[in-house]
Order: structure tokens, then C-alpha cells, then sequence
């Protein structure tokens, strides 16, 4: 079996797209080591066989699969015998739940606090791509947003209340182990690392130390390329 995933890439080897990293986990999770192709910001040709133009894409002897939660449905269902994504009867409502969750109420704020550091961690080829289609997102210039940082990463903080109280009485959010509803709870952290140096998370936070946990899990795969971190 050969399995080739094409992933969002800045430069300097920088991996920060949430939705990429929710797939590298899970592919872990199941036991996997995909080849990894990196893709830019504007080199949307190199995924045009998969009929779109967004990452991830994962190719698996020769299926296309794209969207994380479509690619995460995937192995859970090709792969049975292997750890369970969504485990439990609640395991995958809980998973989509959470990605909901990040959508609607984490993401946004969290967008605002890091644009403004993510175009200086992407091809030169690229900005003017990034800059056009976030400004046109905000509805202003990117550097707007940076009178307003405490403000987003105020709001940020407080969107994870929910998770803050569940992790501050078990290890992760499935229980006593991380599964798919945890990646993409954690895929928020590495976007942020891959980013941006503000430190979006205090040590006093019952939050912290499961982002410890996720940063260690599959000898360290979240650690493996260029980050900041705190």
C-alpha cells in the first residue's frame, strides 16, 4: 500500500494548517507514515487531479480522498482493525462536535490574532496571494488586526472554556487517550506554533498541560518540523 499526502507548506519547512495537521494525526493514530508533499499557497496545479483546489488531499493507492473529516471517516472506515479514530458509540458525533466547535467559535479569533504573523512564514511567490484573499475575509488590511491582539487572543482563551473544564478532570478530551475529537481540539496549537511567537496558552491553564501530551504523542510527530514554542 502506498499512501501520499499533499499538505499546506510555508517556508523554511513551516507546516500550519490546522486541517493538515488534524490529517498527519490521524494517520498516526492509525499507524501510518504517509509520504508528505508539501504544497504552497499558490500552487494549486499540483493538486488539480483531485478535482478542487484545497489540502489536505490524501492519495491511497491510487484514491483520492479530500477534506480532513472526509480523509478521518476514511480510515476509520478502511481501517477497522486499527485504533479507533472515533471510538465508542459518541466517539464520532463528539469528533464532529468538536470541529464545529473550532469553526464556529475558536477559529475565528484565533485567525485574527495570527495573520498577521503568517505572512512572514510563507513564499514571497505567495504573499500577494495570501494578503488578497485574507484582507478580502477581514474586510481590511491584515496589519488591522494587529491593533486588536489582546482583544482576539482575550476571546480565544475564552472560547475554550468548554475544553478548559473537561481537561481540567481527565487527560484528554476522549478520556484516559487522544483520539480524532483531540486532533482537531490540538490542530489550533500547531496552527498557532507553525505561525506565530505569542504564547496563546499560559502554563496556569488546565489546557496546557494536555497540549504537553499532544505535543509528545507518536515520538513527538507534532515537535517534527519548525515551531515556535513557549
Amino acid at each position: 500500500m502506498t499512501q501520499v499526502l499533499y499538505e499546506l507548506a510555508g517556508k523554511d519547512g513551516r507546516r500550519f494548517s490546522p486541517y493538515c495537521w488534524r490529517v498527519r494525526l490521524a494517520l498516526a493514530h492509525k499507524g501510518f507514515d504517509a509520504d508528505i508533499v508539501p504544497v504552497a499557497f499558490t500552487e494549486k496545479a499540483t493538486i488539480a487531479f483531485s478535482g478542487q483546489k484545497l489540502v489536505p488531499v490524501l492519495v491511497e493507492d491510487g484514491q483520492t480522498v479530500t477534506d480532513s473529516w472526509r480523509i478521518a471517516c476514511h480510515l476509520e472506515e478502511r481501517y477497522p482493525d486499527r485504533p479507533a479514530l472515533f471510538p465508542g458509540h459518541i466517539g464520532r458525533g463528539m469528533a464532529r462536535f468538536t470541529s464545529s466547535w473550532l469553526d464556529t467559535a475558536v477559529f475565528p479569533p484565533l485567525f485574527q490574532l495570527l495573520v498577521a504573523d503568517i505572512i512572514d512564514h510563507i513564499e514571497p511567490k505567495d504573499r500577494d496571494y495570501f494578503r488578497a484573499t485574507r484582507e478580502k475575509r477581514l474586510g481590511r488590511p491584515i496589519e488591522a488586526t494587529l491593533e486588536e491582539r489582546d482583544t482576539h487572543l482575550e476571546d480565544f482563551r475564552a472560547a475554550l472554556t468548554p475544553a478548559r473544564a473537561l481537561l481540567a478532570e481527565q487527560d484528554f478530551l476522549n478520556g484516559q487517550g487522544p483520539a480524532h475529537a483531540d486532533y482537531v481540539l490540538f490542530s489550533a496549537f500547531q496552527w498557532a506554533r507553525g505561525a506565530s511567537p505569542i504564547a496563546i496558552i499560559e502554563p496556569d491553564d488546565a489546557i496546557y498541560p494536555w497540549r504537553a501530551r499532544m505535543l509528545e504523542l507518536f515520538d513527538g510527530l507534532a515537535r517534527s518540523v519548525p515551531a515556535y514554542d513557549y
